[in-house]
């Protein structure tokens, strides 16, 4: 099993900046790729980015790029997910995903419980 831990979500001024953390524990040397989704209110949860964990292969979503960077630390099993300019629309949950064996799948192996952006205008 692994487990995943988010945190850096807060109340942020719209042109801010943040950075999210998630830190995988448990058998963490399982995994294969990591990811950030966000669901905002009222709203069914969308992929942001995902990176592949051996040589931060990375992807985004179209309405992230430019602004997001996600980026990993191997040694600390964490992923981090930089935000830039920030939105009010970038309003959400936040949530970290792994998976064992691909870069992206359909459905992830494990999930972390979010954590909330505000970004206020």
């Amino acid at each position: 099993q692994v487990q995943l831990a988010e945190s850096g979500g807060g109340l942020v001024q719209a042109g801010g900046s943040l950075r999210l953390s998630c830190a995988a524990s448990g058998r963490a040397l399982s995994i294969y790729s990591m990811g950030w989704f966000r669901q905002a209110p009222g709203k069914e949860r969308d992929f942001v980015a995902a990176i592949r964990w051996r040589d931060g292969t990375a992807r985004y979503a179209d309405s992230v790029k430019g602004r997001f960077t996600i980026s990993r630390d191997n040694a600390k099993n964490t992923v981090y997910l930089e935000i830039n300019s920030l939105k009010p629309e970038d309003t959400a949950v936040y949530y970290c995903a792994a998976d064992r064996t691909t870069y992206f799948p359909a459905n992830w192996d494990y999930w972390g419980q979010g954590t909330q952006v505000t970004v206020s205008s």
